[in-house]
């Protein structure tokens, strides 16, 4: 007992995990203690009852609602700020018109600087993006990787330093290095934004 002490009195131990279920959040609403940014004309993300939801009985849903899609449906954690993390969510993709994607977002400074890692069911594609001043970028080539619709996904993203890999399913399918974005920043979900699509069990362990 001592030594642990001693281990956090000089921060040597990581902080604590943080899992997020929306168990306990109230149907039809975004959840509290996240920003949503939602390009339409009313906010788009909503907990939802699904009896597939691996924590049940609630999920976030991220629902389309008529919006310019020139911008991509964001919810953000609001009071966990890290550099180094791992970041993962189950994604089930209900349906959409020009995909059905959706992604985990890290070192988000604000809605034109963040990093986010997309699995696309209509496609079957894992894709990494770097959002800097505005502009998309996609960081090296996509992976074929099958993404089920209508069907639970584990999308999971482990970061250290400027390395980053991607893993669906506990299976690693894309790794690569990016030093634009190095600060610290917070973490969420992304989603295409013309896509219906389901979050669960949202995990952040920050190293």
């Amino acid at each position: 007992m001592k030594a642990l002490t001693w281990l956090y009195a000089l921060s040597l131990l990581p902080p604590a995990g943080k899992v997020f279920n929306f168990d306990s959040c109230r149907i039809g609403q975004a959840p509290p203690g996240w920003t949503i940014e939602s390009p339409g004309a009313s906010p788009s993300w909503q907990i939802r009852k699904d009896q597939t939801a691996p924590t049940q009985p609630y999920v976030l849903a991220e629902i389309p609602a008529g919006r310019n899609t020139s911008r991509p449906p964001l919810a953000i954690l609001n009071d966990l700020t890290t550099r180094d993390a791992d970041v993962s969510v189950r994604i089930k993709p209900i349906s959409g018109r020009d995909g059905l994607a959706g992604g985990v977002v890290w070192r988000y400074r604000d809605e034109n600087n963040y990093y986010v890692a997309r699995a696309d069911a209509a496609e079957n594609t894992v894709t990494v993006f770097k959002v800097e001043n505005g502009r998309k970028v996609q960081l090296f080539t996509e992976v074929k990787h099958h993404i089920p619709a209508n069907s639970w996904s584990i999308l999971k993203v482990s970061v250290r330093g400027s390395r980053f890999q991607v893993f669906v399913d506990h299976r690693r399918v894309l790794e690569g290095r990016d030093t634009a974005l190095s600060t610290p920043g917070r973490v969420g979900l992304w989603a295409m934004a013309d896509c219906t699509i389901y979050f669960d069990d949202f995990r952040v362990y920050p190293k």
